[in-house]
């Protein structure tokens, strides 16, 4: 499933760093919809298919976090994002903000939930090449995934071979990167959060998608930006995600700086952004300041 906004991007990063604390862009993806309750749905479930915080959703809707959801419940789903950057060909992957975008041809043709590295094992940051592609690919244990099963207790695995157990899933894209893959996942609930052991999981339907498009030695980068604000169609948004890796500071004064160098800060509530930036929802929220028509006199 896609879920893309078509806009039109101005902004562009020549050089993406590997980790930046804030970004600024013109360009929001996703959108606010409705979306029905299927059987054997959750909010965990649903915020990794769509990209929100479970705990959002709940705040959202005026649900409790741990309550049960009956099918046919009518649910507001908010995912809409900042896209963090810009590229002529390639992959964006923003780590706070469990995205992935592609872009070809300058555009945005799709963007993605992921799951991602544990706070123990984080997804490094940095540029990348897609090195190899494969489809039903065996997993070959790391040995420091095998040391990690035996200080658990599990049961010690070298290679577990193409199937269902297999927590590659169906399809793989091999990075540049040591040991670092975009790749499907059998456990699909586990998308958009931080528990793989550094690999860039995505939905199996997103994964196959993804992996039809791509090709060998197709570039790409990971950043960290938990910090997003961006203009479009004369409102102001921003998008706040925690400091997962402990890398940069995500503060009001941070916040400021930014919209002080995008020329925006005489046009935020800034009442409103500092309930944003406290959340740290995982959302782009609107944070236009408003002010009030004069009242007519006559």
């Amino acid at each position: 499933m896609r879920f893309i906004q078509a806009v039109s991007l101005m902004f562009y990063l020549a050089c993406l760093p590997q980790a930046i604390a804030a970004a600024s862009s013109l360009a929001i993806t996703g959108g606010v919809f409705e979306y029905t309750v299927q059987p054997s749905d959750f909010l965990i479930k649903i915020g990794a298919r769509f990209g929100v915080p479970a705990v959002t959703l709940s705040r959202d809707n005026d649900l409790a976090y741990e309550g049960l959801l009956m099918p046919g419940q009518k649910l507001v789903i908010d995912n809409r994002h900042i896209v963090p950057g810009l590229l002529e060909e390639g992959l964006l992957i923003n780590l706070p903000q469990r995205m992935l975008y592609y872009f070809r041809g300058w555009e945005l043709v799709a963007a993605y939930p992921v799951g991602l590295g544990k706070s123990s094992w984080p997804t490094p940051t940095g540029e990348f090449i897609v090195t190899n592609k494969a489809v039903n690919k065996a997993w070959r244990v790391p040995k420091s995934i095998q040391e990690e099963m035996r200080r658990e207790g599990q049961l010690v695995k070298t290679e577990v071979p193409p199937g269902p157990d297999n927590p590659l899933g169906k399809h793989w894209l091999g990075l540049s990167l040591t040991s670092i893959g975009i790749h499907g996942t059998i456990a699909p609930a586990s998308i958009y959060h931080f528990q793989s052991h550094g690999c860039i999981r995505l939905h199996p339907d997103n994964v196959e998608d993804l992996f039809a498009q791509i090709d060998l030695g197709m570039a790409g980068s990971i950043i960290y930006s938990p910090l997003l604000l961006t203009e479009l169609g004369g409102r102001i948004f921003i998008e706040v995600h925690p400091d997962i890796y402990s890398q940069v500071d995500v503060s009001l004064a941070a916040l400021k700086q930014l919209a002080q160098d995008a020329m925006l800060s005489d046009r935020i509530d800034w009442l409103r952004a500092a309930e944003v930036l406290m959340l740290k929802d995982g959302v782009a929220r609107d944070v236009t300041f408003f002010i009030p028509e004069p009242l007519d006199e006559r």
